[in-house]
Protein backbone atom coordinates (compact mmCIF):
# COMPACT_ATOMS: atom_id res chain seq x y z
CA UNK A 1 0.00 0.00 0.00
CA UNK A 2 1.40 3.42 -0.94
CA UNK A 3 -1.23 5.94 0.21
CA UNK A 4 -2.04 6.61 3.86
CA UNK A 5 -5.64 6.00 4.90
CA UNK A 6 -7.48 5.90 8.20
CA UNK A 7 -11.02 6.20 9.48
CA UNK A 8 -12.63 6.55 12.88
CA UNK A 9 -15.82 4.50 13.04
CA UNK A 10 -19.23 5.25 14.51
CA UNK A 11 -20.37 2.73 17.12
CA UNK A 12 -24.07 1.93 17.47
CA UNK A 13 -26.23 -0.39 19.62
CA UNK A 14 -25.69 -3.35 17.26
CA UNK A 15 -21.90 -3.11 17.51
CA UNK A 16 -22.11 -2.89 21.31
CA UNK A 17 -24.37 -5.96 21.39
CA UNK A 18 -21.90 -7.81 19.17
CA UNK A 19 -19.32 -7.44 21.94
CA UNK A 20 -16.28 -6.85 19.72
CA UNK A 21 -16.04 -3.85 17.44
CA UNK A 22 -13.41 -1.74 15.71
CA UNK A 23 -13.23 1.95 16.57
CA UNK A 24 -10.63 2.91 13.96
CA UNK A 25 -8.57 1.25 11.21
CA UNK A 26 -5.67 2.81 9.39
CA UNK A 27 -2.39 2.73 7.50
CA UNK A 28 0.27 5.45 7.47
CA UNK A 29 3.51 5.80 5.57
CA UNK A 30 5.89 8.18 7.34
CA UNK A 31 8.91 9.25 5.35
CA UNK A 32 12.31 10.05 6.89
CA UNK A 33 12.35 13.51 8.56
CA UNK A 34 8.55 13.80 8.22
CA UNK A 35 6.42 15.12 11.09
CA UNK A 36 4.58 12.44 13.06
CA UNK A 37 1.75 11.71 13.24
CA UNK A 38 0.55 12.93 9.85
CA UNK A 39 -3.08 13.61 8.98
CA UNK A 40 -5.89 15.10 11.07
CA UNK A 41 -6.88 12.96 14.05
CA UNK A 42 -9.51 13.62 16.74
CA UNK A 43 -8.34 15.72 19.69
CA UNK A 44 -8.57 12.65 21.96
CA UNK A 45 -6.03 10.85 19.74
CA UNK A 46 -3.43 13.61 19.39
CA UNK A 47 0.05 12.21 20.07
CA UNK A 48 3.34 13.98 20.77
CA UNK A 49 6.50 12.35 22.08
CA UNK A 50 6.89 14.88 24.87
CA UNK A 51 3.37 14.53 26.29
CA UNK A 52 2.38 11.02 25.21
CA UNK A 53 -1.30 10.20 25.57
CA UNK A 54 -3.93 7.93 27.14
CA UNK A 55 -6.67 6.27 25.05
CA UNK A 56 -9.98 4.63 25.97
CA UNK A 57 -9.72 1.68 23.56
CA UNK A 58 -7.40 -1.23 22.86
CA UNK A 59 -5.07 -0.81 19.89
CA UNK A 60 -2.88 -3.14 17.89
CA UNK A 61 -0.18 -1.46 15.78
CA UNK A 62 1.94 -3.34 13.21
CA UNK A 63 5.19 -1.84 11.90
CA UNK A 64 5.77 -3.28 8.44
CA UNK A 65 8.78 -1.14 7.48
CA UNK A 66 11.30 1.10 9.21
CA UNK A 67 11.97 1.50 12.92
CA UNK A 68 11.21 3.72 15.90
CA UNK A 69 10.72 3.89 19.65
CA UNK A 70 8.01 2.96 22.14
CA UNK A 71 7.45 3.30 25.87
CA UNK A 72 4.52 3.28 28.29
CA UNK A 73 3.66 3.64 31.95
CA UNK A 74 4.37 -0.10 32.29
CA UNK A 75 7.52 -0.35 30.17
CA UNK A 76 10.93 1.23 29.65
CA UNK A 77 11.75 2.92 26.32
CA UNK A 78 12.39 0.27 23.69
CA UNK A 79 13.47 0.20 20.06
CA UNK A 80 10.86 -1.06 17.59
CA UNK A 81 11.93 -2.62 14.32
CA UNK A 82 9.95 -3.70 11.28
CA UNK A 83 8.09 -6.92 11.86
CA UNK A 84 6.97 -5.87 15.35
CA UNK A 85 3.48 -5.35 16.75
CA UNK A 86 2.63 -3.50 19.91
CA UNK A 87 -0.55 -3.25 21.97
CA UNK A 88 -2.00 -0.14 23.58
CA UNK A 89 -4.32 -0.60 26.55
CA UNK A 90 -7.16 1.64 27.77
CA UNK A 91 -6.15 4.05 30.51
CA UNK A 92 -2.40 3.36 30.19
CA UNK A 93 -0.13 6.24 29.20
CA UNK A 94 2.11 5.57 26.19
CA UNK A 95 4.09 7.22 23.44
CA UNK A 96 5.77 6.07 20.24
CA UNK A 97 7.30 7.54 17.12
CA UNK A 98 9.26 6.50 14.01
CA UNK A 99 13.00 7.06 13.78
CA UNK A 100 13.73 10.38 12.05
CA UNK A 101 16.30 8.78 9.74
CA UNK A 102 14.18 5.83 8.57
CA UNK A 103 10.52 6.74 9.03
CA UNK A 104 8.16 3.74 9.10
CA UNK A 105 5.01 2.22 7.74
CA UNK A 106 2.34 1.36 10.30
CA UNK A 107 -1.00 -0.42 10.27
CA UNK A 108 -3.37 -0.17 13.20
CA UNK A 109 -6.78 -1.12 14.50
CA UNK A 110 -8.51 0.24 17.60
CA UNK A 111 -11.12 -1.98 19.21
CA UNK A 112 -13.35 -2.42 22.24
CA UNK A 113 -16.50 -4.17 23.52
CA UNK A 114 -17.54 -6.58 26.25
CA UNK A 115 -15.92 -9.56 24.49
CA UNK A 116 -12.74 -7.55 23.89
CA UNK A 117 -12.56 -6.78 27.63
CA UNK A 118 -13.03 -10.44 28.51
CA UNK A 119 -10.47 -11.64 25.96
CA UNK A 120 -7.82 -9.12 26.96
CA UNK A 121 -8.24 -9.96 30.66
CA UNK A 122 -7.44 -13.63 30.05
CA UNK A 123 -3.70 -12.98 29.92
CA UNK A 124 -3.06 -13.74 26.24
CA UNK A 125 -1.70 -10.19 25.84
CA UNK A 126 0.13 -8.30 28.56
CA UNK A 127 0.40 -4.54 29.10
CA UNK A 128 3.85 -5.14 30.66
CA UNK A 129 5.03 -6.94 27.51
CA UNK A 130 3.17 -5.05 24.79
CA UNK A 131 5.67 -5.60 21.96
CA UNK A 132 5.42 -8.82 19.96
CA UNK A 133 7.91 -9.74 17.25
CA UNK A 134 5.74 -11.30 14.54
CA UNK A 135 8.20 -10.91 11.66
CA UNK A 136 7.23 -9.78 8.19
CA UNK A 137 4.08 -11.84 8.43
CA UNK A 138 2.17 -12.14 5.14
CA UNK A 139 -1.00 -13.33 6.84
CA UNK A 140 -1.00 -10.35 9.21
CA UNK A 141 -0.47 -7.93 6.34
CA UNK A 142 -3.28 -9.54 4.32
CA UNK A 143 -5.68 -9.26 7.26
CA UNK A 144 -4.93 -5.56 7.75
CA UNK A 145 -5.43 -4.91 4.04
CA UNK A 146 -8.74 -6.81 4.05
CA UNK A 147 -9.90 -4.70 7.00
CA UNK A 148 -8.93 -1.50 5.22
CA UNK A 149 -10.81 -2.64 2.11
CA UNK A 150 -13.92 -3.37 4.20
CA UNK A 151 -13.84 0.08 5.78
CA UNK A 152 -13.34 1.81 2.42
CA UNK A 153 -16.32 -0.04 0.92
CA UNK A 154 -18.49 0.31 4.07
CA UNK A 155 -21.08 -2.20 2.84
CA UNK A 156 -24.00 -3.27 5.03
CA UNK A 157 -22.80 -5.50 7.88
CA UNK A 158 -19.13 -4.61 7.50
CA UNK A 159 -18.55 -3.87 11.24
CA UNK A 160 -19.35 -7.49 12.10
CA UNK A 161 -17.09 -8.76 9.30
CA UNK A 162 -14.41 -6.45 10.65
CA UNK A 163 -14.67 -8.00 14.10
CA UNK A 164 -14.20 -11.45 12.56
CA UNK A 165 -10.99 -10.34 10.85
CA UNK A 166 -9.87 -8.73 14.11
CA UNK A 167 -10.17 -12.08 15.89
CA UNK A 168 -8.04 -13.68 13.18
CA UNK A 169 -5.51 -10.89 13.61
CA UNK A 170 -5.29 -11.44 17.36
CA UNK A 171 -4.96 -15.17 16.74
CA UNK A 172 -1.97 -14.57 14.47
CA UNK A 173 -0.28 -12.40 17.09
CA UNK A 174 -1.01 -14.92 19.83
CA UNK A 175 0.55 -17.64 17.69
CA UNK A 176 3.70 -15.52 17.42
CA UNK A 177 3.79 -15.22 21.21
CA UNK A 178 3.39 -18.98 21.65
CA UNK A 179 6.16 -19.68 19.13
CA UNK A 180 8.43 -17.21 20.90
CA UNK A 181 7.78 -18.91 24.23
CA UNK A 182 8.95 -22.20 22.71
CA UNK A 183 12.19 -20.79 21.26
CA UNK A 184 14.27 -22.42 24.02
CA UNK A 185 12.29 -25.67 24.04
CA UNK A 186 12.94 -27.66 20.84
CA UNK A 187 10.36 -30.35 21.67
CA UNK A 188 7.61 -27.83 22.44
CA UNK A 189 8.51 -26.04 19.20
CA UNK A 190 7.86 -29.31 17.35
CA UNK A 191 4.45 -29.54 19.04
CA UNK A 192 3.73 -26.01 17.83
CA UNK A 193 4.66 -27.13 14.32
CA UNK A 194 2.35 -30.15 14.67
CA UNK A 195 -0.55 -27.87 15.56
CA UNK A 196 0.19 -25.73 12.52
CA UNK A 197 0.12 -28.82 10.30
CA UNK A 198 -3.19 -29.88 11.88
CA UNK A 199 -4.67 -26.46 11.15
CA UNK A 200 -3.69 -26.96 7.53
CA UNK A 201 -5.40 -30.36 7.43
CA UNK A 202 -8.73 -30.04 9.20
CA UNK A 203 -10.52 -31.14 6.01
CA UNK A 204 -9.21 -34.70 6.26
CA UNK A 205 -8.36 -37.42 8.75
CA UNK A 206 -4.70 -37.40 9.79
CA UNK A 207 -2.36 -40.29 10.44
CA UNK A 208 -0.81 -39.11 13.70
CA UNK A 209 2.11 -41.54 13.50
CA UNK A 210 2.91 -40.16 10.06
CA UNK A 211 2.63 -36.62 11.42
CA UNK A 212 5.08 -37.47 14.23
CA UNK A 213 7.56 -38.84 11.67
CA UNK A 214 7.23 -35.62 9.66
CA UNK A 215 8.35 -33.48 12.64
CA UNK A 216 10.49 -35.77 13.14
CA UNK A 217 9.66 -37.31 16.51
CA UNK A 218 8.87 -40.73 17.96
CA UNK A 219 5.11 -41.22 18.21
CA UNK A 220 4.97 -42.15 21.91
CA UNK A 221 7.03 -39.10 22.90
CA UNK A 222 5.00 -36.94 20.52
CA UNK A 223 1.66 -38.04 21.98
CA UNK A 224 2.86 -37.57 25.57
CA UNK A 225 4.37 -34.13 24.98
CA UNK A 226 1.39 -32.96 22.91
CA UNK A 227 -0.98 -33.77 25.76
CA UNK A 228 1.28 -32.02 28.27
CA UNK A 229 1.29 -28.84 26.16
CA UNK A 230 -2.32 -28.89 24.93
CA UNK A 231 -4.25 -30.80 27.55
CA UNK A 232 -5.58 -33.03 24.76
CA UNK A 233 -4.29 -35.93 22.75
CA UNK A 234 -3.34 -35.18 19.12
CA UNK A 235 -6.49 -36.97 17.91
CA UNK A 236 -8.74 -35.00 20.26
CA UNK A 237 -7.12 -31.71 19.28
CA UNK A 238 -7.51 -32.39 15.56
CA UNK A 239 -11.08 -33.62 15.98
CA UNK A 240 -11.97 -30.39 17.78
CA UNK A 241 -10.40 -28.36 14.98
CA UNK A 242 -12.66 -30.13 12.48
CA UNK A 243 -15.75 -29.58 14.63
CA UNK A 244 -14.89 -25.90 15.04
CA UNK A 245 -14.51 -25.62 11.27
CA UNK A 246 -17.90 -27.32 10.84
CA UNK A 247 -19.43 -24.67 13.13
CA UNK A 248 -17.91 -21.92 10.97
CA UNK A 249 -19.40 -23.48 7.83
CA UNK A 250 -22.80 -23.89 9.48
CA UNK A 251 -22.73 -20.23 10.50
CA UNK A 252 -21.34 -18.62 7.36
CA UNK A 253 -22.37 -20.77 4.37
CA UNK A 254 -25.44 -22.43 2.84
CA UNK A 255 -23.66 -25.78 2.41
CA UNK A 256 -25.84 -28.71 3.38
CA UNK A 257 -24.89 -31.08 6.20
CA UNK A 258 -23.50 -33.71 3.81
CA UNK A 259 -21.22 -31.15 2.17
CA UNK A 260 -19.99 -29.84 5.51
CA UNK A 261 -19.24 -33.36 6.71
CA UNK A 262 -17.23 -33.93 3.54
CA UNK A 263 -15.34 -30.62 3.76
CA UNK A 264 -14.32 -31.32 7.36
CA UNK A 265 -13.04 -34.81 6.59
CA UNK A 266 -15.61 -36.97 8.41
CA UNK A 267 -16.08 -40.45 6.98
CA UNK A 268 -19.88 -40.18 6.85
CA UNK A 269 -22.60 -37.62 7.54
CA UNK A 270 -24.04 -40.01 10.14
CA UNK A 271 -20.77 -40.13 12.09
CA UNK A 272 -20.33 -36.37 11.78
CA UNK A 273 -23.85 -35.61 13.02
CA UNK A 274 -23.57 -38.07 15.90
CA UNK A 275 -20.19 -36.71 17.02
CA UNK A 276 -21.28 -33.09 16.61
CA UNK A 277 -24.32 -33.66 18.83
CA UNK A 278 -22.25 -35.56 21.39
CA UNK A 279 -19.73 -32.70 21.68
CA UNK A 280 -22.13 -29.73 21.46
CA UNK A 281 -25.41 -31.13 22.75
CA UNK A 282 -27.22 -30.13 19.55
CA UNK A 283 -27.46 -31.50 16.00
CA UNK A 284 -25.73 -29.63 13.13
CA UNK A 285 -29.13 -28.68 11.65
CA UNK A 286 -30.42 -27.26 14.93
CA UNK A 287 -27.09 -25.52 15.58
CA UNK A 288 -27.51 -23.59 12.32
CA UNK A 289 -31.14 -22.74 13.11
CA UNK A 290 -30.19 -21.52 16.59
CA UNK A 291 -27.29 -19.43 15.25
CA UNK A 292 -29.41 -17.71 12.57
CA UNK A 293 -32.12 -17.00 15.15
CA UNK A 294 -29.59 -15.37 17.49
CA UNK A 295 -28.34 -13.14 14.64
CA UNK A 296 -31.88 -11.98 13.85
CA UNK A 297 -32.48 -11.15 17.50
CA UNK A 298 -29.42 -8.88 17.50
CA UNK A 299 -30.57 -6.95 14.44
CA UNK A 300 -32.20 -3.58 15.18
CA UNK A 301 -35.99 -3.55 14.82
Amino acid sequence: MSKSFFKYLSIGPLEEKWGLYATTVGYSKVEANENYPSGVHPQSHQLTWDRGRILNDYYLVFISKGMGNFCSAHTEPEKIEEGACFFLFPGIWHRYKPDVKSGWEEYWIGYHGSYADELMKQGFFNSRQPIVKVGLNKELLALFNRMLDLVKQSLVGYPQQLSGLLLQLLGQVNNAIITREYDNDPVARLISKAKFLMHQSFEKALNMEGLARELPMGYSAFRKKFKEVSGQSPQQYHQQLRLDRAKELLESTVLNIDEIADQTGFESVYYFSRLFKKKTGISPKNYRISFLKSIKEKMPA
